[in-house]
């Protein structure tokens, strides 16, 4: 995610050596150490300080911000392998997608105040407040404020659904700096911040857990007059929707990522069982009620494998990749969830049991068919804006 020029394509030999480093990492992160955190409800630590050392977390960040200065294709790369390899990447990949607001829109001085801490770890940036209780994926209608008084603004709202707020040192924040029936473009009157969530927690926010049916560490975050520096606004005042557009594509491509990985997990867990599971004295992947299934799934990740290859090498290109990014995260969501039915059908009672793993990457892949955007927001932004269909909203 380099802020003026395109990234240079890695060989397939270059990104084959990355897998097998994220593979090998991974292994020292087996099932019952997310089993352990799943049942606490507790946050990966050690996996990613372990991510951060390796300088996985900084893959996106230019090197000289001593990152990595590798391409989204790269980092695709990264995510797809720590979920193939049966571990979550929940805790990484919003400080991949979230600093490029920063290295794309912030000055020269908050590039090289913030980004060579994020690189080495000093600080983490992986909260990012957007989405409100009121408002959901209605971004333009988001009501936490931001008054600018002398050298800060005064931050008064809500946020929800803002993952890993309790773990983070900064938040990249989405607030109204003019109201919305004052500006003549409708997207304009947003802007962003980065907030320092260790002050803020003494100024005024407030962090509540919201405990859901994976282990997300998710929260809702109140503001209560928190001051922030002026000089942590990022862009122009009242631009900041555009520039959370702009990460967009990079955030759907990586999640979709994720999805390909699980489903790839997926795919091998029920491949293995159904060949040495014998009933009736045959293995039960002879029966083509179990093979088929698996052959679907397969072939359905295989499809959606080629959409998110194609949008990832077009963002790294600099070319527009909407279309792409969208539609990818769409079909590998439901592929990497056509593969988890499938895997539950072929284990039969024993998905169920805790000890495999199943259930839990069940409920963890499930949830991208909803965050980071819904479907049916992808099906409205291809009828509307691919096809030129009539507008629904």
């Amino acid at each position: 995610m380099r802020d003026d020029t395109a990234a240079s394509a890695l060989s397939e030999d270059e990104l084959e050596a990355i897998r097998d480093s994220v593979r090998a990492l991974c292994q020292g992160f087996p099932g019952e150490y997310w089993r352990e955190l799943d049942e606490k409800r507790e946050y990966p630590t050690a996996f990613v300080t372990a991510m951060t050392e390796a300088g996985f977390m900084a893959a996106l960040i230019p090197e000289e911000y001593g990152g990595s200065g590798l391409g989204l294709t790269a980092a695709c790369t990264i995510l797809e392998e720590i979920h193939k390899s049966g571990c979550n990447a929940g805790a990484i990949h919003a400080q991949m997608y979230t600093m490029g607001t920063v290295l794309k829109h912030g000055s020269a001085e908050q590039k090289q105040a913030w980004l060579p801490k994020v690189a080495s770890g000093e600080i983490r940036l992986q909260a990012f407040g957007v989405t409100e209780p009121t408002s959901g994926t209605d971004t333009l209608s988001l009501q936490t404020t931001a008054v600018k008084k002398g050298d800060h603004y005064v931050v008064n709202g809500q946020k929800i659904w803002t993952s890993r707020a309790e773990h983070s040192d900064f938040m990249v924040l989405l607030a109204r700096t003019a109201p919305k029936d004052k500006v003549e473009k409708k997207g304009d009157g947003l802007s962003v911040f980065m907030v320092d969530m260790r002050d803020a927690l003494k100024d005024g926010m407030t962090i509540r857990p919201i405990r859901t049916m994976m282990n997300h560490a998710t929260t809702e975050v109140f503001f209560d007059d928190v001051k922030v520096p002026a000089e942590n606004l990022i862009g122009e005042e009242g631009k900041g929707f555009r520039y959370i557009l702009d990460g967009m594509n990079a955030e759907r491509t990586l999640i979709a990522s994720e999805c390909l990985g699980d489903a790839q997990w997926f795919i091998k867990k029920a491949t293995d069982y159904a060949s040495e599971r014998k009933v009736f004295g045959a293995p039960i992947g002879k029966n083509q009620g179990v093979q088929f299934p698996i052959a679907r799934a397969y072939a359905s990740y295989r499809a959606a494998s080629l959409m998110v290859r194609e949008s990832s090498a077009k963002f790294d290109a600099g070319e527009k990749c909407a279309e792409e990014a969208n539609m990818g995260k769409m079909l590998a969501s439901e592929a990497s969830w056509e593969a988890a039915e499938m895997c539950i059908q072929t284990f039969g009672g024993f998905a169920f049991a805790e000890e495999y793993d199943i259930e839990r990457k069940f409920r963890e892949t499930r949830l991208y068919q909803v965050a980071p955007v819904s479907t049916n927001l992808i099906l409205a932004y291809i009828g509307q804006n691919v096809l030129g269909l009539p507008r629904s909203y």
